[in-house]
């Protein structure tokens, strides 16, 4: 099994930028893109990111996701952060050649 790991809670002030992390433990994450989703508490998740750094419409391009493959680690970064923000950020490697995640942080985890 893959395992991507990911700090337990990441804080800042309105208006800061903050970087989340996701680093892998056996799973190869230059290999796959990487996906990233907001999820609010009793709310179900919405992607922020997809494909490393792509962003689905309508997301605030104060979003951004980024791959650095030699430290096999994927970032999460929000500029000028907004109370609205505060949610917890899974991310997901996906080879999509599969059809199947490879990688995952459990949902809500």
């Amino acid at each position: 099994n893959f395992v991507l790991t990911q700090p337990s809670s990441v804080s800042g002030s309105p208006g800061q930028k903050v970087t989340i992390s996701c680093t892998r433990s056996s799973c190869n994450i230059g290999s796959y893109y990487v996906h990233w989703y907001q999820q609010r508490p009793g709310s179900a998740p919405t992607t922020v990111i997809y494909n490393d750094n792509q962003r689905p419409s309508g997301v605030p391009d104060r979003f951004s996701g980024s791959i650095d493959s030699s430290s096999t680690s994927a970032s999460l970064t929000i500029t000028g952060l907004q109370a609205e923000d505060e949610a917890d950020y899974p991310c997901q490697s996906y080879d999509s050649s599969l059809g199947a995640p490879q990688c995952s942080r459990p949902m809500g985890k």
